[in-house]
């Protein structure tokens, strides 16, 4: 059965042509146009990725999102004004997994889609061993990341960027590397890296890994070996 699309906007017009595009692309579809209509519709339909205007009346796209990831790691890529910059860095870092920018061409969004899908239902190859750095366990078949046998809620980006650290612990990586290693098909900004990065700080330290993650002053980020 092909993906189901969550659209969230408030403009009928962009809506209906968001809502075309998709469907001619081959995914299913359901809209909302504010958001408890969309938190309303996530929990009754369970979609496989929200396209959510951050701009919304009543309840923001924002508050959806902190909503959202609450409940889970279905993948969110937000929509946001040019000049709203702000908005694109915090949605990142309550865990988005990509942006787009109004104005938009649809052909791009669906592009930034099906990036967003690939990279979140990607199958690894059978038998592959999880990877392992001190307390942090990295099951890249299984898409989860435990700490002392209790597991993470990572979303799709911060879980990638985590994996790829952890293929080389000790190793500093460049916000240039893991953002072509999370991100390949975004226009993110390098900055988007230390968001996502933050999140997962917050969460490590709080499962009892503090100091796993490292900031490598005028390089970028590192797994300890013996944190």
């Amino acid at each position: 059965m092909s993906a189901l699309i969550l659209i969230v906007e408030d403009e009928p017009q962009l809506a209906e042509v968001l809502e075309a595009y998709a469907r001619q692309e081959g995914y299913r579809t359901e809209r909302a146009g504010d958001g408890d209509a969309a938190l309303h519709a996530f929990r009754a339909v369970q979609p496989d990725l929200i396209l959510l205007d951050v701009m919304l009346p009543g309840r923001s796209g924002l508050d959806v999102l902190k909503v959202v990831r609450s409940d889970g790691v279905t993948p969110v890529i937000l929509v946001t004004a040019r000049a709203e910059e702000t908005d694109q860095i915090v949605g990142l870092e309550l865990g988005a997994d990509d942006y787009v920018v109004k104005p938009f061409r649809p052909r791009e969004v669906m592009a930034r889609v099906k990036a967003v899908l690939r990279r979140s239902s990607a199958a690894l190859q059978d038998g592959e061993p999880p990877l392992r750095v001190g307390p942090l366990e990295v099951d890249r078949r299984a898409v989860v990341a435990r700490v002392d046998g209790r597991p993470l809620a990572l979303t799709p980006a911060e879980f990638r960027l985590l994996a790829h650290l952890a293929e080389a612990p000790g190793r500093a990586f460049t916000r240039e590397d893991l953002l072509a290693a999370a991100l390949p098909d975004s226009d993110a900004l390098e900055r988007v890296v230390d968001a996502h990065l933050a999140s997962v700080r917050r969460k490590l330290d709080g499962s009892g890994a503090a100091g796993l993650l490292r900031t490598v002053r005028g390089v970028g980020y590192r797994l300890e070996v013996s944190p």
